[in-house]
Parts: structure tokens; C-alpha cells; sequence
């Protein structure tokens, strides 16, 4: 009997992992190969005067933008080009790259690196939203330091302002957030049959195949990238190996031999890009009743200084704005403001964590205020299938929020525990409700991405599955071999994967945005399907599938009106804490969570990736604290950028609520961002309830919390 596709089979990549037979990249060695480092600058904010340089040893090479080939530019490409390759006369945050020292000997370099001389003009940084939008020491982009602006207007958020009999308002604050993925950043550059290839520790290698062509001016298809096996991601592997790859090219183009260039740990967690800081103020209209009349958003990010990915993030998280609640009128104003500081990029969640730990929030601030059940008042604005979004499109599919939150009560037996926690007891439960779209936005999928997979039957009968996105920790190797299986009904052991080289896959677009499942593994068993109907010709057979918008999504690119998105997933999450009153650590006691994404392609995949996204989540919640001092990041060693370990929270209870998808493989939709993203809400609501508090910010630590304690015994001297 044919099992479900949902049942747990051995992952592919489990033995050799867990064996250590697995080589990351730092295990590659080439011929003659030469190690690399980058020289930063040690400002945030100032004009390059000059670059001295120590006669170097043979065999030693000084990298910089004077090396570009002519033709080229001194660009990074990604959604936008200012991005810099090489600071050439100015440097606009800690860690930009000035140029790099390759050789033989990893310590010859670093004494080299000691020896060279930047003479700089300090120039006055502003390395904080606040600074930045009062163009402290002068605009650092454009006139006004935005990146970008966007404005969102559903229904009539006016007259719904000027009839209110009462406003709500808070300001909601999240902090920056380091990626710590297992491996750190790590590339190579070689010449393989006479071809630039550029081996990486990546979650994009069409990514850094387009910035690598771009800066060199060749086109696209001159440069092969191959994926290495990549010790994790979460969206810090997506953007910043281009940043690092372009040096890396030119400096292997010039030299002709292999180069490693691997960050250290330390390096890492110094110069690679964050999560976006953001401020969040929402402002609520209530009816005599206490009914919401309208809302307003305001919602800035912290892009640092250059706008990588800042404009999409800053698009969900206005789109995950009002959460999974139905508000009749608002008026949503999102800024990504340019600062002196290390650009934020994407990361698990990209935007919507931010949102959505505003909303939620701010939904339990009005009720507190009102003083009516948070929970019962949440649950009168749930959104259901075709109820409006905040860009005037609809929601396309049955919502089963209802259905999730009656499970993660009866999981985490919610209603006894909040009837025994007394407010301000120091024990705390509370609920979270969440949404993300799966892929990306709007019409980017068909308009921009453009994915095609292939899948191949050779002449000895094997199947090969071609499509680009990569395997980073999160199961894709399993779970499209499990796809194609399926439709075949064969061994999923029988379907071979090439997602690993440019040269030899389609482009199907990148491993981030929960798309890979959803939006590639559903092309995949398409194709899958018209191999089987062509099963009986003989020798090989190939086919290609490519994108196609799925019916009844309609999407203004320009105006960001219409179905965001075609799918959603959808989560309730439950957090139980136990607050210290003498040190003020909140104990996490219990972690509950319910999760629609569609129907799992493995249930032990996705339980993986429930489990982890949770813990990543209550770290950003809780003790993940990266500040930042002239904008240079204090904590970038593991001994003072504290992560969760297994032994920090309990066993996660968790389960599955079945709402096939029809546009996904087997009805399966996103599952690695909605898992984050309720984890940072719940928990500082517990946390709220414990206390009896208001709490506005994360990461909620006990400096935080006695921040707000002594404020609420002294509001005027606070």
C-alpha cells in the first residue's frame, strides 16, 4: 500500500552529516590554492584620503576597485546597484569592504593587513532611524535618507478617524537580529575548464552568478556558480555571498590561481547583514462600543547603508501589518531608512516578524485598555476566505484560524492555566496569531523569478530532478525527491537531485520566501506528471515546467494593489513563562503551536522546522541582544551574542491542521517563515501577563523588564 506523502522517511543528507563524512566548503583544497581577507574600513561614516600599502611579498596580491576589469562596474547587483564591490573614495559603515589581501600564508596575511594604512576624513555618521531621518551630518541617500516610501490606503481610514469616540496608540520597537548559521560565510573562486566558477556556501547561486557577470560586465551565462553543502541560512545567505563573491572574482581573474576566502567567526558576525530594526506605530479607532473603526500604521525600518533587499521587506511587513484580523478601514505609511550602519538584509520571516509582533501587540493593548478578553477580542477580527486585505485584494482560501486556536488550547490545556495565572503573579500564558504568504510578492513570481524546472529520464532509465533551489538545512533535498517519487511511484531513493550548478540547472529562483515547496515543488510534480504520461516512449525524455499564475490572483506592481499573495500559511502559537522577581528572567514553561501549511510533505521535516523556527524566535524575543555604538555591533562573538541551546526552553508540542493548497505539491504551502514569526508575541505577551505590565519592545530581558518596573513606580523620571 502506497504510504501518505506525509509520512517521515530518512532524510538524504542525514548519514553524511551526522558521520562528519560531509565537506564544507573550508575542507575544499585546489592546487596551488591561495586564502583571501578583506580589508574594512574602521569607520562608519568618512572619505577615503588615501590607501597605503606595504611592499608585499612574492606571492602576495593587494585587491582593490582598481581591479575590476574594464567594462565592468563597482557595483554589487541585487534588486538595486549601490551596493558598492570596493569602497573607493568614501565608506558609509563598519566593515565595508576597501579592498583584499590574497596569499599563501593565512597569517602572512593578517600581518599584512596590520601593516596597510587608511588614511581617512571622518565624516559625522547618523547610525540610528532617528538620526538618519533628521539627516544628522547630511543625507547619506538622496535628499531625505529614504530608501524607499510606500503609502496603503483600504477603505475610508478618514471618516473613520473622525468618527471615532476613542484613539488607541503604541509604538512597538524590535531589535536587530544575527543569523548565526553553523557555517559562516565561505567561498571560492576558481578557473574550471576555463570558466570563472565561483564555489559558495549559498542559498542563491543564480544570485551571485547575475552580481558576479554584472561587475565584470560579462553576460550571465560566462560565470558558473557551484553550491557547496551550506551549514544554514535563514536569508543571511541569500544577498551577502554576492557581496563577498565580486572581490573574490576579481581577484581570481587577476591572479589565475584558486582562492578560499572564509570568514571567521567573528568577522561574520562584525559585517554581515542583520535583521531590520524597526519602529512600529499604530494608532486605532474605536467606536463607542469598542468596536475598531480604522487603523494607522506607521512603520519604519532601519535599511543601513545601502538598500540591499530593504524595499521588498519593507513591503511585508506593511502587508502583514494588520495581521490576520479584518479591519475595515487603514492607512499604512512604511519607510526603509538609510543609516551609517551595516545594510539589513533578508532574513526568516523578512519583514513579517516585525509586523507582526506590532499588531499583535497592539491588539492586546486596545483590549487591555477597553478591558475585555484579549484572546475573545482577537478572535472577532479574524479574517476568513475573501475578506479584504490591506491591498485591496482577498484572501483566497478557507482561513482556519478558528480551528487552529481551539487546538493549541487543547494542547496547551490554555483556558485552566489562564484562569490560575492571576495578573502580575509572575506566571504568564498567552496566544499569538499569525500569517505569511508563501512566495513572492504579488506578481513577482511570474514577472521577475520566471521559475522552469526540468526533469529528465536517461537512457538507463534513471530520473533526474533539475531545478536551483538549494539545500541549506531545511529538507529540500528529501522533500522534491519525495515530490517527483510520488508522481512516479517510484522509491523517493530513486530520483537524483541536480540543484547544486548553474551550468546544469534551470533557474528556478532562490531558496528563500517559502517558495521552494509551495512554488518549485509544485512545478516539479507538474513536470513530474507529463513525464509519466510519456513514460511508455522509448530512450530519454525531458521535459520542462515554468511558472504559471495561479487563476484569480490579480497584482499592481506599480500601485501595490491586489492579491499579495496566492497562499497563505497560517499559525497560533502559545507561550507559558514564569518571571524571577529577584532577577527578572523570564523562564520559558511551556511551548504550544498550531500551523496550517497546506498538508506536509513530511511530517518530520516540518516538525524540524516548527521546532527550530520557535527557539530562533524566542531568541529574538528574549536574549538575543545585538546593540550597536557608532554603528559598530558590540556583541559578534558567541561568548556575548547569546543563542538558545536545547537545554534553554521545553519540549515543543505541536500539530498540523490539514488545508490542502491547490496550486501546491500534494496541497502543500510555505512552512519555513510562518513557524517564526508568532514565537517573539507570545512570548512578551506572557511575559505582559506575568507582570501585569505593558511591554513594547523586544528582546524583553531583565533589563528591559526592570526598565518598565521602575517606570511604572516613577513615570516622570523615567
Amino acid at each position: 500500500m502506497k504510504k501518505p506523502i506525509s509520512a517521515a522517511v530518512q532524510r538524504v543528507d542525514s548519514h553524511a552529516k551526522t558521520s562528519g563524512e560531509t565537506r564544507y566548503l573550508a575542507d575544499y583544497y585546489f592546487p596551488d590554492m591561495l586564502y583571501a581577507r578583506c580589508l574594512r574600513s574602521t569607520r562608519s561614516r568618512a572619505r577615503i584620503v588615501a590607501v597605503r600599502v606595504p611592499t608585499l611579498p612574492g606571492g602576495y596580491y593587494y585587491i582593490d576597485h582598481r581591479d575590476i576589469p574594464a567594462g565592468g562596474e563597482n557595483s554589487v547587483a541585487m534588486i538595486t546597484r549601490d551596493w558598492r564591490a570596493f569602497a573607493a573614495d568614501l565608506t558609509s559603515f563598519y566593515g565595508e569592504t576597501i579592498g583584499m589581501v590574497v596569499g599563501p600564508d593565512r597569517s602572512e596575511i593578517l600581518r599584512i593587513l596590520d601593516a596597510i594604512e587608511v588614511d581617512y576624513e571622518d565624516l559625522e555618521p547618523a547610525v540610528n532611524i532617528d538620526e538618519a531621518l533628521a539627516l544628522k551630518g547630511g543625507p547619506i541617500h538622496g535628499s531625505d535618507n529614504l530608501f524607499t516610501e510606500i503609502r496603503l490606503t483600504k477603505g475610508d481610514p478618514q471618516t473613520a478617524f473622525a468618527r471615532a469616540a476613542r484613539i488607541v496608540e503604541g509604538s512597538f520597537e524590535t531589535a536587530a537580529q544575527e543569523h548565526v548559521y553553523l557555517e559562516p560565510q565561505a567561498l571560492a573562486g576558481v578557473m574550471e575548464d576555463g570558466k570563472l566558477t565561483i564555489l559558495a556556501s549559498t542559498q542563491c547561486p543564480f544570485y551571485i552568478r547575475h552580481a558576479v557577470a554584472t561587475a565584470l560586465g560579462w553576460s550571465d551565462e560566462d560565470v558558473r556558480v557551484r553550491q557547496t553543502v551550506t551549514g544554514g541560512g535563514f536569508g543571511g545567505k541569500e544577498h551577502y555571498p554576492d557581496v563577498l563573491a565580486v572581490p573574490l572574482a576579481v581577484a581570481t581573474l587577476k591572479i589565475g590561481k584558486p582562492i578560499q576566502l572564509v570568514l571567521s567567526r567573528e568577522e561574520d558576525m562584525e559585517v554581515t547583514s542583520k535583521r531590520h530594526p524597526s519602529r512600529i506605530t499604530l494608532r486605532t479607532a474605536l467606536d463607542a462600543e469598542g468596536s475598531i473603526l480604522g487603523m494607522d500604521l506607521d512603520t519604519i525600518i532601519d535599511a543601513g547603508a545601502y538598500e540591499s533587499s530593504s524595499r521588498v521587506v519593507l513591503q511585508r511587513a506593511l502587508f502583514t501589518g494588520i495581521g490576520v484580523y479584518d479591519i475595515p478601514n487603514v492607512r499604512a505609511h512604511g519607510r526603509a531608512v538609510a543609516t551609517n550602519t551595516v545594510p539589513a538584509d533578508a532574513f526568516r520571516g523578512f519583514g513579517a516578524p516585525q509586523g507582526l509582533f506590532a499588531i499583535e501587540m497592539h491588539m492586546s493593548q486596545i483590549a487591555r485598555e477597553l478591558g475585555v478578553d484579549e484572546d475573545e477580542f482577537r478572535r472577532r477580527y479574524f479574517v476568513k476566505r475573501n475578506s479584504a486585505t490591506i491591498t485591496n485584494g482577498h484572501v483566497p482560501e478557507d482561513v482556519k484560524l478558528n480551528e487552529l486556536l481551539d487546538r493549541v488550547k487543547q494542547l496547551s490545556d490554555y483556558d485552566r492555566r489562564k484562569r490560575e495565572y492571576t495578573r502580575g503573579g509572575g506566571r504568564g500564558i498567552a496566544l499569538s496569531f499569525v500569517q505569511h504568504g508563501s512566495g513572492f510578492t504579488g506578481s513577482g513570481e511570474r514577472d521577475i523569478i520566471k521559475a522552469r524546472v526540468r526533469l529528465r529520464r536517461t537512457a538507463d532509465g534513471r530520473i533526474e530532478a533539475c531545478a536551483s533551489n538549494v539545500e541549506i538545512g531545511q529538507g529540500v533535498d528529501t522533500t522534491f525527491r519525495k515530490i517527483v517519487a510520488d508522481v512516479l511511484e517510484i522509491p523517493y531513493t530513486q530520483v537524483e537531485l541536480l540543484n547544486t550548478n548553474t551550468d546544469l540547472t534551470p533557474d528556478s529562483g532562490p531558496t528563500c520566501a517559502s517558495r521552494s515547496v509551495g512554488v518549485v515543488g509544485y512545478l516539479l510534480q507538474q513536470a513530474a506528471r507529463q513525464l509519466k504520461e510519456r513514460g511508455g516512449e522509448p530512450g530519454p525524455i525531458e521535459v520542462e515546467q515554468a511558472y504559471r499564475q495561479p487563476a484569480g490572483i490579480n497584482w499592481d506592481a506599480e500601485r501595490l494593489q491586489g492579491d499579495a499573495y496566492p497562499s497563505y500559511g497560517w499559525g497560533a502559537n502559545c507561550i507559558e513563562v514564569e518571571v524571577d522577581p529577584v532577577t527578572l528572567e523570564a523562564r520559558v514553561t511551556g511551548i504550544w503551536a498550531a500551523f496550517d501549511i497546506g498538508r506536509a510533505i513530511d511530517e518530520l521535516v516540518v516538525k524540524g522546522q516548527i521546532d527550530g523556527g520557535i527557539i530562533q524566535g524566542l531568541g529574538y524575543a528574549q536574549i538575543e541582544k545585538l546593540e550597536s555604538r557608532n554603528g559598530r555591533f558590540q556583541q559578534v562573538t558567541m561568548a556575548d551574542y547569546v543563542i538558545p541551546t536545547s537545554l534553554d526552553y521545553p519540549a515543543i508540542e505541536s500539530c498540523l491542521v490539514d488545508n490542502p493548497y491547490p496550486y501546491g505539491p500534494s496541497g502543500a504551502k510555505g512552512a519555513g517563515e510562518v513557524v517564526f514569526d508568532g514565537a517573539a508575541p507570545a512570548f512578551a505577551l506572557a511575559v505582559q501577563h506575568a507582570l501585569d505590565l505593558p511591554l513594547n519592545r523586544i528582546p524583553v530581558t531583565p533589563e528591559y523588564i526592570l526598565e518598565v518596573k521602575q517606570h511604572a513606580r516613577n513615570p516622570v523620571h523615567a
